[in-house]
Order: structure tokens, then C-alpha cells, then sequence
């Protein structure tokens, strides 16, 4: 060890997410903006061991919103309160781990005499991180210079922290991952895997993006069915050995549905029993993202660890809701759930339904938007001919009425999903439907 450490949504429209003003001292340095081009390709941290000393409360609480961000999901977080000097007595009798954060005050000769002494307890391969109060150049190249691995300037917000550890255990030259854009009904019989599955093809036509659309409804999925392919393999292969899942064995199990889409399919059949958890769907998906820049997951309407686990973990979730009271009760649950476990993200995004369907009572969509607190993405009116056709021929509604305003919602939806246009054959002149921004 060399010294110490060699051991229009709002948010999409947005240039930058800037982090929430925080109490500091005066002076500080202002808190980073995070990008979105930045949130889109930060990548999850591996399994590392992090342990925080902090000397501020205000620190700590912003260390520990970092670890419950799902880019942190895999790390083994720990914040303690006593600075440096308390990092040290810890570390008298106990072995660091991957990674130590340190809060100090101290400036010139005894912040170096601090970091020296902490050297002298780290192990070879240790990383620390440091967070102060001084805003200075010199400052921080010493620090480098000393070894320390990055030097933080407080008040701290949890994407700062984030950004700062993915740097340190990410490689620049690493290859892209690809997003992944979870798509889950609120209850049955709202048409999410139709969504997902229209909004997938117009990624692929219209960003010219590949596209993998993954179906996790083992037993009753319809992917297959709406593009019209009969895998003998597909998802379930790769579930029940994900740890045989590479490059080769994936390309095998996929349906090329078009030149820059294809399809893990469900095998849809009831002579099995599919035992589903969490780590495995993670690890699948992991892999698949490595290949494509999208990857759409299509979530059965199934309240359970995994499907909560793949749900949390995307980039990107829609709701997918009718206008009526179970739609909107369960799309409310949903909605809270995301806003306080995904604060770091882009809210979910609500599609609402099968709107105005003839002789059934409906909640209006302003009702509903106001009861769940956030205004739809999109809403569809009802068109049971228009879907009807594409599903008993196996087709996506690009495909059979490409200039239709059914077609312009999905494109606009994969629009904003993406974080930037589609490309239409024309721009439709007016919609029967709502484009309708929502708060954040």
C-alpha cells in the first residue's frame, strides 16, 4: 500500500437531476448535478463491504440513503458515528474492508497526521474515500498524492456518493450495460404485456436500439403469441441454471423477431413447476442487459420477493392501470412503494387503459391522476378491433396501422422511456388520447 489507500415527464425533459439543496457550512461546495446521461449508464456496484465514520449526522444520513439506492443493493453498508479517529481505534483489533469512508474536519498537518495514522491499521487493497470541508485543488491533489482513492466535499447528497463509488469499483473501459424498462399491471386484464410489447417494437423501429423482451409469466406469458413465435427454448432454460448462462448458451435461447429485436419467451405450459427467485431472475437479466442497450421485462401481475426485486431494480417502471377502483388502489400501492424505495430515480410511469369502454362505469382520468398523485404518461382509449387484429395475427399495432394514433401513444411512450424521440413514418395531426405531463 502506497501511504493510505492503494491497499413530457419532468425528469426526461430535464438537462440535469440536481440533488436537493442540504444544510452545510457556509462556503461548501455546491452538490453535484447528476446527469441524466449519467443515471442512465451508472452501473451497479459489486458485492463490496463499505464502512462509513462519520463525524456529522447530516453525513451519515446521506452514506445511508446511498446504501438503500439499488446501485448499492449488492454492497454490505455500515455507518459509524467519531471521524477518523474512531476509524482507527476500530481498525486496531478488526480487518479493514473494501472500502472506508472517512469524515474529518481537520485541515494541513493534522488531517495528513489523521490519514497517516489510518494508514498504518488499513490492509493491502483497502480504498478510502474522504469527505471534508475545504474546497481546495491543492488540497485534494495531496490527497492523491498521500493515496487516498477520492476526496468528497460536504454537504454530501446520496448520488454524489454513488457516482463516487461506482468510479472507484467500475471500470471507464468496461462495456455498456442496457437499460431495463419493467413493465407490471395493477392487477390482471389491464393489458401491461400488450404495452410491453408494442413500446419494445417501437424502441426497436423507431431508436433503431436492439431490443430483448424478456417474458417472466412462466406458465401463462403471451410474447410468443403476439409475435408469433413457438420457442422449444427460451427464459425457463436459463432460470433453472442461470450460472450456465453466458454469451453463447443466450444467443441460443433467443427468437429473433426482427432485425433489432428479439424474444426470451415464457414456455407458457402447465406440466412444470417454476420455482422463481430473486437472485436468479437478477443474475439472467444482468446478463442479457451486457448484450443489448434495452431490455424490456415483461412482470406477470404476481405480488412476490422476485417480482418486487425485478420491479425495484429497473431503470424504468410502468404501471400499467384501467380506470377503475382495483386499478387505481393497487397502481397507488405500487406508485408509493416506488416513490419511497427509488428516490434516486425516475418515478414510475402510469399508462392508464382501456379508456372509455362502452356501458362500463369509469373513473375519470383527472379523478384517478389526483387520487394516485401523479398524471398518466399516456392513456389509450379502448380499441378492441385495433388489438384484437394485431393479437390473432401476431402482430404489433406499429405494424398494422403505422401512422394511427394508437401507434403515436406508443411511440411517444418509448420516447420517454428513452430519453429522446422516435422516428415516425408521419406526425399524426391530432389524438383521441392524452399525453400528459407528470409531476415530480
Amino acid at each position: 500500500m502506497s501511504n493510505l489507500a492503494r491497499k413530457e415527464p419532468v425528469l426526461m425533459n430535464e438537462e440535469a437531476v440536481e440533488a436537493p439543496p442540504m444544510p452545510g457550512t457556509a462556503g461548501a461546495a455546491p452538490v453535484l448535478p447528476i446527469d441524466r446521461e449519467t443515471l442512465a449508464v451508472m452501473k451497479p456496484v459489486p458485492r463490496i463491504t463499505i464502512h462509513a465514520f462519520c463525524e456529522q449526522p447530516g453525513t451519515g444520513s446521506a452514506i445511508q440513503r446511498a446504501g438503500e439506492d439499488r446501485r448499492l443493493a449488492k454492497t454490505h453498508l455500515t455507518v459509524h458515528m467519531g471521524g477518523i479517529a474512531a476509524a482507527i481505534d476500530y481498525y486496531q483489533q478488526t480487518a479493514t474492508p473494501n472500502l472506508i469512508m472517512v469524515e474529518t474536519r481537520a485541515v494541513g498537518a493534522e488531517l495528513f497526521n489523521q490519514l497517516g495514522a489510518l494508514a498504518e491499521v488499513c490492509d493491502a487493497g483497502t480504498k478510502v474515500v474522504v469527505i471534508g470541508q475545504a474546497n481546495d485543488v491543492s488540497l485534494y491533489r495531496e490527497m492523491m498524492r498521500q493515496g487516498v482513492n477520492e476526496y468528497l466535499v460536504a454537504p454530501l447528497h446520496p448520488m454524489g456518493i454513488i457516482e463516487a463509488v461506482s468510479r472507484l469499483y467500475i471500470s471507464p473501459d468496461a462495456p455498456p450495460i442496457g437499460r431495463t424498462i419493467a413493465f407490471m399491471g395493477a392487477k390482471g386484464g389491464t393489458g401491461s404485456s400488450t404495452i410491453a410489447h408494442n413500446v419494445g417494437w417501437c424502441i426497436s423501429t423507431g431508436m433503431d436500439e436492439d431490443v430483448i423482451i424478456t417474458d417472466l409469466d412462466l406458465p401463462f406469458g403471451t410474447a410468443g403469441l403476439d409475435f408469433n413465435q413457438d420457442p422449444a427454448q427460451g427464459i425457463a432454460d436459463a432460470l433453472t441454471a442461470p450460472e450456465r448462462l453466458d454469451d453463447v448458451l443466450l444467443d441460443r435461447l433467443l427468437v429473433k423477431c426482427s432485425e433489432r429485436l428479439s424474444l426470451f419467451a415464457a414456455p407458457a405450459v402447465l406440466d412444470r413447476d417454476f420455482e422463481m427467485d430473486g437472485d436468479s431472475c437478477e443474475t439472467v437479466l444482468d446478463i442479457v442487459r451486457q448484450g443489448v442497450p434495452c431490455v424490456v421485462v415483461d412482470l406477470p401481475n404476481v405480488w412476490a420477493p422476485w417480482t418486487k426485486k425485478v420491479l425495484l431494480s429497473a431503470d424504468e417502471i410502468v404501471i400499467t392501470a384501467t380506470p377503475d377502483l382495483a386499478s387505481l388502489r393497487n397502481a397507488k400501492n405500487m406508485l408509493d412503494l416506488t416513490r419511497q424505495l427509488r428516490q434516486n430515480d425516475n418515478p414510475a410511469h402510469i399508462v392508464l387503459n382501456q379508456v372509455g369502454m362502452p356501458k362500463r362505469p369509469e373513473i375519470p382520468v383527472k379523478d384517478f391522476a389526483e387520487a394516485v398523485g401523479a398524471e398518466p404518461t399516456l392513456v389509450l382509449p379502448f380499441n378492441p378491433g385495433l388489438f384484437g387484429t394485431a393479437s390473432n395475427n401476431g402482430q404489433m399495432v406499429e405494424e398494422l396501422d403505422p401512422k394511427g394514433r394508437t401507434t403515436e401513444g406508443f411511440r411517444f411512450l418509448a420516447s420517454q422511456l428513452c430519453g429522446r424521440e422516435a422516428r415516425a413514418p408521419k406526425p399524426a395531426r391530432s389524438s383521441l388520447f392524452s399525453f400528459l405531463s407528470r409531476k415530480g
